[in-house]
């Protein structure tokens, strides 16, 4: 029962839409005149979109298609706002391009899209080398050149020899003293129905004998036409579409719906060429069952000749037969690849399609390799039998280049003024390849010179002559084939001459030497003396160059000093220089420059001061400011003096750094310590209580360049770290000692390592704890003091696997021992 339902609701459903179609595809023109959209259902409206993408008709051609349909301009309106209303614009929109369209009976589309298609994904491969083969096959790039389509040119004037079919749509225009407008299509039966006059049959006529067929019945209601007031003119407007087939050695064979006006090289292009077995020049048009053309496809690539290039007619069959003779051309022609040749034709019709040899190509003779029956063969093609040369499908070609060697050529290479290759010339001696040059330059080395010869077995070998000579023809060599000339310079035959100065000049470093060059004369390139140089004792260290060895002789270099002027003037003891000298200007020993240092702080005038001998002390800066302040804390003055360390030293500094690091227990100690000897001054601890009491004391220290001295106020606190219960900066009490901090902040922990205390005070003295008998001797403590109590190391146990092999290591001593007992009972 279930299946019968299902059977009816089918067969209703079909004979609904047979309806539907029939409701709109049966329309008359003079219905179409009266349709009103709004009442269209919607799958009237389904139909008729699908009735203008088969036409190709997309949403910008709705205009034209409605007026050939006769719809109403109103209508037209609301047609588009229902279309865009049900989404169907988006199908209208995608219009088809090219100039055809692919159905599911295997048609194509004649666009770059479903070229592409082809080549989309990856290639098993057997087609990667089947592409590679094509893409080698002369006239292969027309059919993968996205710039060359051959699509059919759709707004050219009809072709004379164009005959009309079905779907054609005539374009009839009467003009004159009558005036009227038709746009007819020829129907299926090969019949346009002109209005007031009936059907006139047009199949099969061209353009020319339609016109006269159509102007002679127009003649029977328009009298004008005869008496020659009134004119017709006969046009074509849209083309009708044709079906062709397309079998044999092609890409993609089947079934293409194209344009009338579209031709073989559509077609082909259309069907994505022929493929690796396809012929180019044996492509056959076969209508009503006789071949009609044959296209040469390099007719069109050689001469441009589309003669048989003929236009297509419906069901006509285009067939790409198979090759019959491919050759291979490579080497030196203009156009490698693999040529397509007919029977009568010879190597020289294949060497012209390749366009010619190139100018490098060696044409004496052409070496083939020939496949025969069993095995491949070597074939020398002397140029006088390239004409006649038969060709054998499979040869392949190969065309050499010349040598790139010369018959005539020397060279010359060097101190001369135009080098190269000249031609050799009958008995040429070197006197004449140097005139052929233009001469030698000025620095040419005229003493020795060579020649590069290959020998007879083109082993290289080489002859000395004195140039000298050979200019003045006192030479007897004469030149040969591929003789090299070399005249070398004299500032080729040695080392860079340079000089150096360093020292106080303003552009210290190395310059070129000349000869006659002054010690003054290098002062003024490096950019003249600086403020601070000495005029005298100026060094000049030169080496030894020549000599006889002295086994006793232990001298390295020959010093020596000279005085000059201050303004460089030129003295009676002017030095010359020598090249490789190297030249010391030193700073003058009475010259210096201003030294300032800084105070800040609790004193009466602080700021910047210069000092003003070499033996100025702390104490005499201090009266220089004025004095200290009340306020201020003396004994809590500190210094920053700059360091510098070499590299030695630092590493001496780094070591001891991390001895005095590992006695520390505390990690904020190991930070405090560290962070301070990476700046670049130093926390000198001065006490400057001392220093004004007794200045010139040994606390009394002579002032050196950028020092830093910072005199605080009078400090009330004291600063607890490190392992007590409770770290904490405290009120300074002048009556509590060391230990009485400690009780006050909790006392010491356990861990407390008591006799490794320290202070550090605030002018940056440190003082430890020390040990009297047996008591520890804690330093006295001073406002603004830092007290550090560092941590005992921490004791570990035994893990249990160190236990486990500590046993295992007893029990097995202990049987040694019982072993080495009973042995000796």
């Amino acid at each position: 029962m279930f299946r019968k339902l299902l059977l009816i609701q089918l067969f209703l459903f079909i004979v609904y839409s047979a309806n539907v179609s029939a409701q709109v595809s049966s329309m008359s023109k003079e219905q179409m005149k009266q349709m009103k959209v709004e009442n269209l259902s919607d799958d009237q409206i389904r139909q008729l979109i699908a009735e203008m993408k088969k036409n190709n008709v997309g949403m910008d051609d709705i205009d034209g298609y409605a007026q050939q349909k006769g719809i109403p301009d109103i209508e037209v309106s609301k047609l588009k706002d229902r279309i865009r209303s049900m989404g169907l614009d988006k199908e209208l929109s995608q219009k088809q391009k090219s100039v055809g369209n692919q159905s599911n009976s295997n048609d194509r589309q004649i666009n770059d899209e479903s070229k592409d298609s082809s080549t989309e994904g990856k290639l098993t491969p057997e087609e990667q080398q089947r592409e590679k083969l094509r893409k080698r096959i002369f006239g292969a790039e027309l059919f993968s050149n996205k710039n060359l389509t051959f699509e059919p040119n759709l707004r050219m004037a009809t072709p004379p020899n164009y005959r009309l079919a079905a779907n054609d749509e005539i374009m009839i225009d009467v003009y004159g003293y009558s005036e009227v407008q038709h746009r007819l299509k020829v129907t299926p039966d090969g019949y346009i129905n002109i209005p007031n006059i009936g059907p006139v049959y047009v199949n099969g006529l061209t353009m020319e004998e339609a016109r006269n067929r159509i102007t002679k019945q127009l003649s029977s209601i328009y009298s004008g036409i005869k008496s020659g007031n009134t004119f017709v003119q006969i046009t074509l407007g849209s083309i009708r579409s044709i079906r062709v087939l397309l079998i044999g050695e092609v890409e993609k064979p089947g079934s293409y719906t194209i344009p009338s006006l579209a031709t073989v090289a559509n077609a082909l292009y259309v069907s994505g060429g022929p493929n690796e077995n396809g012929s180019f020049r044996n492509i056959q048009v076969i209508r009503n069952g006789a071949v009609v053309s044959t296209f040469d496809l390099y007719d069109f690539l050689s001469h441009g000749d589309l003669t048989q290039n003929i236009v297509l007619q419906d069901q006509d069959i285009v067939k790409v037969n198979p090759y019959k003779t491919r050759v291979e051309l490579t080497g030196q022609v203009k156009r490698p690849a693999i040529f397509e040749a007919k029977e009568n034709e010879s190597l020289q019709q294949v060497l012209d399609y390749a366009g010619g040899f190139t100018d490098k190509a060696f044409t004496d003779v052409i070496r083939g390799y020939r496949i025969n029956n069993k095995e491949r063969e070597v074939v020398n093609i002397p140029a006088d039998n390239i004409a006649s040369f038969k060709l054998k499908s499979g040869d392949q070609f190969f065309i050499d280049s010349v040598l790139t060697r010369f018959s005539n050529r020397v060279t010359i290479t060097g101190a001369v003024f135009h080098p190269g290759n000249y031609a050799l010339e009958p008995n040429m001696q070197i006197a004449d390849l140097i005139k052929r040059a233009d001469g030698v330059k000025e620095d040419a080395t005229m003493t020795r010179g060579l020649v590069r010869r290959l020998q007879a077995d083109y082993t290289p070998a080489y002859i000395n002559f004195n140039v000298q000579d050979a200019m003045a023809g006192r030479s007897t060599v004469t030149l040969q084939k591929e003789d090299s000339v070399i005249i070398y310079s004299k500032l080729d035959l040695r080392e860079d001459y340079e000089v150096r100065i360093e020292g106080e000049v303003n552009k210290p470093g190395f310059f070129q030497y000349g000869d006659s060059m002054h010690l003054e004369d290098l002062i003024l390139l490096a950019g003249g003396l600086r403020d601070a140089a000495s005029t005298q004792r100026i060094e000049v260290a030169r080496r030894i160059r020549n000599g006889v060895y002295n086994p006793q002789d232990s001298a390295k270099a020959i010093v020596q000093y000279y005085d000059i002027n201050a303004d460089l003037s030129a003295s009676a003891k002017s030095f010359v220089l020598l090249p490789f000298d190297e030249i010391t200007v030193r700073k003058s020993p009475v010259y210096s420059s201003q030294a300032n240092v800084s105070i800040g702080g609790e004193v009466v005038y602080p700021g910047d001061y210069t000092i003003n001998t070499k033996s100025e002390r702390i104490s005499d800066l201090i009266k220089r400011t004025g004095g200290l302040r009340p306020e201020a804390y003396a004994e809590g003055a500190v210094m920053l003096r700059k360091t510098f360390i070499n590299e030695g030293d630092s590493l001496i500094l780094a070591n001891k750094l991390e001895v005095f690091i590992n006695k520390l227990q505390d990690s904020a100690d190991i930070a405090r310590v560290r962070q301070a000897v990476n700046r670049h001054e130093q926390l000198l601890g001065i006490n400057l209580d001392q220093i004004i009491k007794n200045p010139g004391s040994k606390y009394d220290l002579i002032l050196e360049e950028g020092d830093i001295i910072r005199v605080p106020k009078k400090l009330q606190t004291v600063q607890l770290f490190g392992e007590i219960y409770f770290p904490k900066k405290v009120r300074f009490d002048k009556g509590y000692k060391f230990r009485d901090y400690i009780h006050g902040a909790g006392g010491f922990t356990s861990q407390a390592l008591r006799r490794r205390s320290y202070i550090v005070y605030a002018n940056g003295e440190v003082k430890n704890t020390k040990k009297v008998m047996f008591f520890n001797s804690y330093p006295k403590v001073k406002p603004g003091a830092e007290v550090y109590v560092p941590a005992k190391k921490g004791k570990r146990g035994l893990t249990s696997g160190e236990a486990v092999g500590l046993a295992s290591g007893l029990a097995s001593l202990a049987l040694v021992i019982v072993t080495i007992i009973n042995a000796t009972k």
